[in-house]
């Protein structure tokens, strides 16, 4: 059967807990470099989903500092850093469901699957390793690959043009409220995880879901409204 619908997989937040792991990173960020204590992981949320400068820019904010674009980006690479060194000292699973999803969508012959993500290659390939799932057989979209971040739709446009479907015969999964916008413009449906957030921060996600083990591919069809086609 021709393949005709597409599957979109944001990677933080959605594949596995990583804000999590990316907060405790940037929490030593703060400490190290500017000396600053008392960073919690909600001072991130504004960021959340837009790219490691718009993350650490965003605690910055909240602990009334303007940062150079130098240390930005210093901060920046030094929070990968942190990361990547606590994601070798203990592997991060993949959320319920989700697996079983993927595998279900590539053995359908129904959907063609893709990862977009804000993430650097380096940091987001590492989840994807940690995680156990299979990204060399799908599209993969990183933040190093588009000029604009979340809540910019390029990054759900580039995969759904990858993908060789129209972004209306896509459904992205996301955790973000700036990913649940960028998927909106990008003119996707869209699926919203209560991985990170809210509900009520994620209202406008075409359907929230708790878990991914709550979805299967029909629920993905009936959103694309291309039941029976």
């Amino acid at each position: 059967m021709d393949k005709q619908f597409g599957l979109i997989f944001d990677v933080d937040g959605v594949i596995a807990d990583t804000e999590r792991v990316n907060a405790e990173a940037s929490i030593k960020v703060f400490a190290d470099l500017f000396g600053v204590a008392g960073v919690r992981r909600a001072d991130f949320e504004a960021g959340l989903g837009r790219g490691a400068a718009e993350y650490v820019r965003s605690a910055a904010r909240v602990h009334g500092l303007e940062l150079s674009d130098e240390q930005v980006t210093a901060a920046s690479e030094a929070r990968q850093s942190n990361f990547l060194a606590m994601l070798e000292a203990e592997a991060l699973p993949a959320f319920p469901g989700v697996l079983e999803l993927m595998h279900a969508a590539m053995e359908s012959g129904r959907f063609r699957v893709g990862i977009a993500t804000s993430s650097t290659r380096e940091k987001s390939e590492a989840v994807l390793k940690s995680a156990g799932v299979p990204y060399t057989e799908m599209v993969y979209v990183t933040g190093s690959d588009v000029t604009h971040k979340k809540p910019h739709p390029e990054l759900f446009l580039t995969a759904a043009e990858k993908l060789g479907l129209a972004p209306a015969r896509c459904v992205v999964i996301e955790d973000a409220p700036n990913g649940v916008e960028a998927a909106g413009a990008a003119g996707c449906r869209c699926i919203a995880v209560t991985n990170s957030a809210g509900r009520d921060k994620l209202k406008d996600a075409d359907r929230i879901v708790d878990s991914l083990a709550e979805l299967d591919l029909q629920a993905l069809e009936i959103l694309l409204d291309r039941v029976g086609e």
